[in-house]
């Protein structure tokens, strides 16, 4: 009999091997990416302290003029909105963790939308 794994677990496998080698620290904090099929959310965490920085997600009030929070263009703008966020704690550079997922589509425009608000990464 052929068993299938679960997409999320192997997903939750390539971030823990990711996790082993990147680490926020208060200079320069992670940025953690998550995505669901309705919204997307970014965190700037530093795991020193063991807390969160700033964070923003496809469900903020200065978003709710988006009508999909799971597409690109939501994506963008969650990244912008997490790096003025960023910037406004004095944060500007950054390590980006992708939170298992591939460095493609939402993940990436998120990445870039919060590279071009200032963020550097």
């Amino acid at each position: 009999m052929i068993s299938k794994t679960a997409k999320n677990a192997v997903r939750k496998k390539r971030h823990a091997h990711v996790r082993r080698t990147i680490t926020g620290t208060a200079e320069r904090p992670r940025l953690n990416v998550f995505r669901s099929n309705k919204h997307i959310y970014a965190q700037l965490i530093d795991d020193t302290a063991g807390v969160t920085i700033a964070g923003a997600s496809s469900l903020d009030d200065e978003l709710k003029n988006i009508e999909n929070g799971g597409n690109k263009e939501a994506a963008r703008k969650v990244g912008e909105l997490v790096a003025k966020r960023a910037l406004e704690q004095n944060k500007e550079t950054v390590v980006f963790d992708r939170g298992g997922y591939l460095y493609h589509g939402r993940v990436q425009e998120l990445a870039d939308g919060a590279r071009e608000a200032g963020l550097k990464f």
